[in-house]
């Protein structure tokens, strides 16, 4: 796709050594050679501004910023849906479907909350009616563009939270997900490695990534997970890809304002972590939140995807509005290193991640932004207390 007149002027400028820092930045990203094999591929004798006016190796709807592609692209999004029961979405979620094709992603990824169940109100009826709809303006027009599709459930669309007997509370929400997701005319397009326990937790393998996606919609993993997941994690497979991806549900820290208490993020987040660092994962995404943050903790980094759909919200400790996003994931092999592209689906402008807060403290840690570490800290943001949001 051929980039706009403000999009060519602005690449053409970085060039020539004249663009703006951010521009400049992603110039320098290791996915430089990348580029530079593409566009060898395509004309070898011909200059880097025709060629960028081509939209060679910058893929982007019209009218936006085109990061520069990696070895690997996502797009992941999440908390799609509006309120409970409905079958109606956002203009956002909306317009994303629009817009995903055109950034030619190897896979599309939604973190969950595809539908608003997880209400004993609702009927069995009403629950299919809502995936019927997920089915037909979000799912279809993802698998028509032929874009493979990775999901974990979220708790609106079939929570894991048990009763004092053990038994599913939500039993209705995880029979009407499991028929819906298992029909055989429902291909996600990705080659599975064990999808025994398919959709609620599962494995599969793409462009030299392994994703491993449990059953995070609640904030307990069992223990059976958990071993399921180190026996997949630390297979030969797994550990020969060039990188591991985790894909839940909930995250491991509280991130967003009304979120920061225990129920909405994962139990043991310590103990997960550092199963994820033992098999180095490189990723855990994960939505819930409904607010973007691109973070790490230790050697493990999370990308807290915000809310397509309703309900955006805040970051903790700040008085920042909420705004609804969206991801785009370039990832290089070589390196095992990605960089983030998130839109305000509002606006269409890119999200500045400098902008983000450098360090969210929630009630069970704190969770550095990607390009923080300890020593960038100030003494009061090292020495920060949680307080909780209202």
């Amino acid at each position: 796709m051929g980039l706009n007149r403000r999009q060519f002027l602005i690449l053409g400028s970085a060039a020539l050594g004249m663009g703006t820092s951010a521009v400049a930045q992603t110039f320098r990203h290791p996915n430089e050679k990348t580029v530079a094999k593409q566009l060898s591929a395509v004309d070898a004798t011909a200059n880097l501004p025709n060629l960028l006016a081509q939209g060679v190796a910058r893929p982007a709807p019209t009218g936006v910023y085109a990061p520069m592609r990696g070895d690997v692209r996502l797009v992941v999004i999440s908390d799609l849906n509006s309120r409970y029961g409905s079958t109606t979405y956002r203009s956002e979620v909306a317009e994303a479907m629009r817009m995903i094709p055109a950034w030619q992603p190897d896979l599309v990824i939604c973190s969950g909350d595809m539908v608003a169940g997880q209400s004993l109100n609702l009927n069995r009826q009403q629950i299919q009616a809502m995936w019927g709809a997920f089915d037909q303006k979000v799912f279809r027009p993802i698998r028509q563009a032929g874009l493979p599709f990775a999901l974990t459930l979220g708790n609106h669309d079939a929570s894991s939270i048990r009763d004092f007997k053990g038994r599913f509370v939500y039993s209705r929400d995880r029979e009407v997900a499991n028929a819906f997701w298992n029909n055989p005319q429902r291909q996600l397009g990705i080659q599975f490695v064990d999808r025994a326990q398919f959709p609620f937790y599962y494995t599969f393998e793409q462009n030299q990534i392994f994703y491993l996606i449990w059953d995070a919609s609640s904030a307990k993993v069992p223990a059976q997970q958990l071993a399921w997941a180190q026996r997949n994690l630390g297979s030969d497979r797994a550990q020969a890809a060039k990188l591991r991806i985790v894909l839940g549900h909930l995250p491991f820290y509280a991130v967003a304002q009304g979120r920061d208490r225990f129920g909405e993020i994962l139990e043991r987040a310590e103990d997960l972590r550092s199963l994820l660092e033992r098999y180095r994962v490189h990723t855990y995404i994960s939505g819930h939140h409904h607010v973007y943050f691109p973070g790490h903790v230790g050697q493990l980094e999370l990308l807290h995807a915000g809310a397509l759909g309703s309900g955006p919200r805040s970051w903790l400790d700040t008085t920042a509005a909420a705004i609804q996003t969206l991801t785009v994931v370039d990832i290089d092999l070589d390196t095992a290193s990605t960089t983030y592209t998130t839109y305000n689906m509002g606006t269409f402008q890119v999200v500045n991640e400098q902008q983000l807060p450098r360090v969210i403290v929630g009630p069970n840690g704190r969770v550095l932004r990607r390009d923080m570490t300890w020593a960038n800290l100030t003494p009061a943001e090292r020495n920060r207390k949680y307080k909780r949001s209202q």
